[in-house]
This record gives structure tokens, sequence and C-alpha cells, in this order.
């Protein structure tokens, strides 16, 4: 996708940025308990269950987004009814459910007369397209996902690591699973205009896993996630710009190629501290000798 006319590069690069940093904040949150809790496959099917929403939004001329929410709740709700009552196990419930949304969404699609472009913006976003509005938006997601995550930080570890003990304690694991895949659901909803809904788990699982090499805590991996999404978006935006690419997909591969690029250098990392610690000492002795010159 490119940049529009060149007199407004500077304003259309500076609103994409400031909301692919809300987005960013966003899944750096989310995308750390998404790792941690190991929901990427919850976080697919979500972005794909928006998709028969905004289809239908985008035939009937409503906000696309207003639709991709309310079809995401949807598809949350009805993971968490599968979840308790089905006789399917959870994946398998959730692979059926991604499936029919995705089928759903298309078949829609293709009753448009603008089906390649409807296609294409679902799926990939169109993050140059974010107004003051968005922005302000992102902003209140940003700040409702931040605070809920802040709230409700010591449920989250301790149904994460084990509900029995949560439920001694009085956590409420269940109630914290629902608002855990209540904020999955906010920040695919928050982030289909950036990268649309297929490249969405890319946001939110890349720049946690770039970050939780240099990480200790939880709270630090999420700060660390959301620079490491910000600096992708920054990067994704002027590789859009200088190569011609698409800007929501240059963002998913940013992310990703930072994640790679943080591994490697982890690892190099922790072989040079290994081989610092082989390294032999020298002898007390030899290090007067060697000091003192006799």
């Amino acid at each position: 996708m490119h940049w529009l006319t060149e007199p407004f590069t500077a304003d259309f690069f500076l609103r994409a940025l400031i909301g692919g940093a809300f987005v960013a904040t966003i899944c750096g949150v989310v995308g750390t308990w998404v790792v941690i809790r190991g929901m990427a496959f919850l976080g697919e099917a979500i972005g794909h269950g928006m998709l028969p929403g905004v289809a239908l939004a985008t035939v009937a001329g409503a906000p696309a987004i207003a639709g991709g929410a309310v079809s995401a709740v949807v598809m949350s709700a009805m993971i968490s009814l599968l979840q308790r009552r089905g006789r399917l196990s959870y994946d398998t419930s959730i692979g059926l459910l991604f499936v029919s949304m995705l089928s759903l969404g298309v078949i829609i699609v293709s009753h448009s007369r603008s089906f390649a472009t409807d296609a294409t913006a679902m799926l990939f976003g169109d993050i140059l397209a974010v107004d003051e509005s968005d922005l302000l938006g992102l902003l209140l997601a940003a700040t409702a996902t931040v605070a809920l995550a802040a709230v409700l930080h010591r449920s989250f570890v301790a149904a994460a690591f084990d509900t029995r003990i949560a439920q001694t304690l009085g956590l409420r694991p269940h109630i914290a699973q629902l608002a855990l895949v209540g904020l999955v659901t906010l920040a695919v909803v928050s982030s289909y205009q950036a990268v649309g809904s297929l490249l969405v788990v890319g946001l939110l699982l890349a720049p946690a896993v770039a970050a939780g090499p240099w990480t200790r805590s939880i709270p630090a991996r999420m700060v660390a996630a959301a620079a490491f999404g910000t600096g992708a978006v920054a990067l994704g935006l002027l590789c859009s710009w200088y190569a011609g690419t698409a800007a929501g997909a240059s963002i998913a591969m940013a992310a990703i190629t930072l994640a790679a690029l943080s591994g490697v250098l982890a690892r190099l990392n922790l072989r040079r501290s290994r081989q610092a610690i082989k390294a032999p000492q020298p002898e007390p002795a030899s290090a007067l000798v060697s000091l003192t010159g006799k």
C-alpha cells in the first residue's frame, strides 16, 4: 500500500505511528499473557472470528470496526461456552469455530462488488487510514487494557501457574480466564485497522517473544514488548514508504524479524557468558607474580 500525496506524508506518518504505538502497547500487555498461557491459537481464532461482522458492516455501509467488535465478542462467548459445556476438546472447538467464521466472512464479502478491496482491507489492515477519532479510540483501549491488566495481575499470575491455589486464595481463576479472553478480544479488535485479522497474531506474539530473553518479570516483559512493537511499527512504516509495500504486512514482518534477531542475540550473549564462566582463572600466586613482575 502506497502513501498518499506528498504534502500529507508527514501527517499520515505521524498518525499511523501514534496509532501503531497504541496498538503496540495493547498487544505488548496482552501478548505477554498470550505467550505465557499458550493462547496463540485463541488470538488467531478471534481475529478470524471478526470477519463475518466486518463483512456485514462493509456490505451494509456501517463502520467495519463496530461490526468486527460485535463478531469478535460473539466468537469469544462461543469459545467460552464450548469450553465449559462442549464435549469436544478446547483446541478442536476453537478450530471448528475458526473455520466456520472465516468461511462465513468470505461468503458474505463475496457478494460485494468490491470483493478484492474489502478482503484486502479485512485481512491486512489499513493503518494509513487512521484518523483523530481512531487515535482517541486506541488511546481509550490502551488505557483500559493497562488498567485491567494491573488490577487483575495477581489473578492472572495465580491462574497461569496453579488454578487450585488461585481458587484457595479467592482469586477466582474462571473470572480471570474470562477477563483474559476479553483482553485478547480487545487487542485483536484494536489491532484490526493496523494489521488486519490475518496478521494480528504476529503483533501479539512477536514483540512478547522478542522481550522474553531480556526481562525477568511479567511487567518488565510487557513494557519491553510494547517497545519492540512500537519499533516494529516504525520500521514497517518506513519500509512501506521506501519500498512501496503493504503497511500492515511490513509491520508484522518487522515484528517477526525483531523477534528473530532478539533470539539470536540472546543465544550469543548466553554462549559468551558460559565461555566466560568456563575460562580458567589465574592462580593467586601467578596473579601476584604477574602484577609484581617477580
